[in-house]
């Protein structure tokens, strides 16, 4: 029975924001893991070419492009695969932005489209799967939180609000649905080499910092993120649910 805890072949898996970077690596690990893929993103192109990708290491992938922050668009979308016969069995909430701005001159614009990216569509993706899911009375639902759920830095406030959110909404999501079936946890990623993250991996003085104030002492890996997500995408974590957990080389366990 342990061999087989952490085996997800047989079920589907919709990871959004998946083009590239943290989705990306999370899709190629669900996949080694046994499961179907489909990558989600807004750009057809990118995420046809990372289909092809994850296809060249024997993994069934497929693309599915629709605005996550658009309720008809990712509901017609969701509705679509299902009719199809691509039952929804895990959800991973990955599609995120950042703009890095002082606050007190943080454009509302730029507010909005934060939250809409960051929040709104976990809300509205989840939603639309967990329709479903609990129809079946199964799933697995997996929200990419952050170190910024629980920490602040200057300049990134309305993202510390949304991942702050995010969190929140997963406990959320584990009060209603817990009983129905469904496992509702998130994954807060700590420091991780990115394209999200490029304008802080060419600064000197951050990655000074970072080194610093990170006790495993460098940044992570995406790769480093696909066995928590395996391990919540899997029977083996049948009774966690509402959880965050923090990935993040030890940066929230110290001060």
């Amino acid at each position: 029975m342990a061999g087989n805890l952490f085996d997800v072949s047989g079920k589907t898996a919709l990871i959004t924001g998946a083009s590239r970077g943290i989705g990306f690596a999370l899709a190629r690990g669900l996949g080694m893991a046994g499961a179907s893929i489909i990558l989600n993103g807004r750009n057809q192109p990118a995420l046809d070419k990372a289909a092809a990708e994850l296809q060249k290491d024997g993994i069934e992938a497929q693309s599915c492009a629709f605005d996550v922050s658009n309720h008809d668009e990712s509901k017609t979308a969701i509705d679509g695969l299902e009719a199809s016969g691509r039952a929804i069995n895990i959800l991973v909430n990955n599609a995120g932005m950042q703009h890095r701005v002082p606050l007190e001159d943080f454009e509302i614009d730029k507010f909005d489209q934060l939250l809409a990216t960051n929040l709104r569509s976990v809300f509205i993706v989840s939603q639309a799967a967990a329709k479903y899911m609990l129809a079946r009375k199964a799933g697995k639902i997996i929200n990419i939180a952050s170190v910024m759920s629980l920490l602040a830095r200057p300049s990134v406030a309305p993202y510390t609000a949304s991942k702050g959110a995010v969190s929140s909404l997963t406990k959320g999501m584990a009060a209603d649905w817990a009983a129905k079936g469904l496992n509702c946890n998130a994954i807060a990623p700590g420091y991780f080499k990115t394209e999200l993250n490029e304008a802080l991996t060419a600064n000197q003085e951050f990655n000074e910092w970072l080194i610093a104030r990170t006790p495993a002492g460098r940044w992570g890996e995406t790769h480093e993120l696909v066995g928590v997500c395996v391990f919540l995408a899997s029977s083996a974590s049948d009774f966690v649910n509402g959880q965050t957990i923090f990935v993040d080389g030890g940066m929230t366990a110290t001060v």
